[in-house]
């Protein structure tokens, strides 16, 4: 799908294909040419499908204004990953008609992918993006930001939830109802995660410590760490980047979706204005290295950062959670002060919190003193510094991007 979190970790498998000798091609947005074709890559663009701006998304998804929460969750998935489908899947035959190719690979919202492998037979993956949302035997359903039950009480509920489940993604069976008749494939009472994921693999990003160490995973699961592409190019650095020379570094960010500052940016700024810390902000957005109100002495603002350079250097994260993100900050042992509203950001910042990587201050729009709680709950306690270590080096070990290619290699 055509998001930057989602384009990003694609390209960084896509290279490490690349680098085997494989001829790699990266279904996406026409604005992620570059970034496709610098893995080496060729791009096929959306073009029968709405090629989308990630920031806009209610220019071409009405539907979408307005939303929080379940809600916004519900729309996002019936207009933005289900509805589009019929169309990628016309985009994709036309790639195939022109070179086939010998297996396909998705994230786990792209389901015109998936329709499409199921349609022809081919050979399909899933490389899992996001905090893993298969359904299972054991916990609460993901999603919903709520740690598996430790006492009779608590697994009563999950098992209460799991069996929710059917009526609370009901709204989805219409659009896939339709989707699917709309490619012509017969009617499923598949739900949504048993259609998009791939039965056969699927890899996914993160640890299990970031899963809840969950038992009820399908051997076909493998986690592969963060997938980050090598750096190979020095970025341009912001003119104030000798200013963290010396400081303690906190970063904050919003992502690139929900990104009204006021949200997180305002209020972490406020929090931190009297602290002896340096407090770098990314807006999100390219180009965009201001914010629409004042910001204190200690505070300095670019639209995207090079993590290569700055995780190295960054004590704390402040963030919106997520997921690519997160993986960044944990991979260098930084722990982080999650304000998760939308989304899956819930869900990420409770698996930081269970893991004790992070604080998860359980809401997207904290108060100036609920970040300031975080922050210093972060600096006082030092086992949130050696669990988010203990996560990174679990994250490092398994093998990123080229451990992602080499079990994608495994389908043919």
């Amino acid at each position: 799908m055509p998001f930057t979190g989602h384009v990003a970790p694609i390209c960084a498998v896509a290279q490490a294909l690349v680098t085997r000798g494989h001829d790699v091609r990266v279904y996406t947005g026409a604005a992620f040419r570059r970034r496709v074709e610098s893995a080496g890559a060729a791009l096929v663009p959306w073009q029968i499908a709405p090629d989308f701006d990630e920031n806009d998304l209610s220019a071409t998804f009405p539907r979408v204004v307005g939303k929080k929460g379940l809600g916004q969750l519900l729309i996002n998935v019936q207009d933005v990953f289900i509805r589009t489908a019929p169309a990628q899947v016309e985009d994709l035959r036309t790639a195939w008609e022109r070179t086939p190719w010998d297996a396909i690979a998705g994230d786990e919202v792209s389901l015109g992918g998936a329709l499409f492998a199921e349609q022809t037979g081919g050979v399909r993956a899933t490389v899992a993006l996001l905090p893993l949302n298969l359904s299972g035997t054991h916990g609460p359903p993901s999603g919903m930001g709520i740690a598996p039950g430790r006492n009779p009480f608590t697994r009563t509920r999950d098992a209460a939830l799991r069996a929710a489940v059917p009526l609370i993604s009901r709204p989805l069976r219409r659009p896939l109802a339709q989707a699917r008749a709309a490619v012509g494939l017969p009617p499923s009472a598949r739900a949504f995660d048993k259609v998009a994921f791939s039965p056969r693999l699927v890899v996914a990003s993160g640890v299990p410590q970031l899963d809840y160490e969950r038992t009820d995973r399908p051997p076909s699961v493998h986690f592969v760490g963060e997938l980050r592409a090598p750096t190979t190019v020095a970025a341009e650095l912001p003119r104030w980047w000798g200013d963290l020379d010396g400081r303690r570094v906190v970063h904050v960010t919003q992502g690139t979706q929900n990104i009204d500052p006021s949200d997180l940016i305002r209020p972490a700024l406020e929090a931190l204005a009297d602290r002896d810390v340096l407090v770098v902000v990314a807006t999100g957005v390219s180009g965009r290295d201001e914010l629409p109100f004042a910001v204190p002495g200690n505070a300095r603002v670019a639209g995207f950062l090079p993590y290569a350079e700055l995780l190295p250097r960054t004590d704390v994260v402040i963030t919106n959670g997520g997921w690519g993100g997160v993986l960044a900050a944990l991979s260098h042992g930084i722990p982080l002060v999650i304000a998760g509203g939308d989304l899956d950001k819930p869900e990420i910042a409770a698996r930081v919190a269970w893991a004790g990587a992070g604080v998860n201050l359980k809401t997207g729009t904290p108060t100036a003193a609920k970040v300031a709680a975080g922050f210093d709950r972060i600096m006082a306690d030092e086992s949130f510094r050696d669990a988010a270590a203990r996560v990174g080096a679990d994250l490092r070990s398994r093998g990123g991007a080229p451990r992602a290619a080499e079990l994608l290699e495994s389908l043919v």
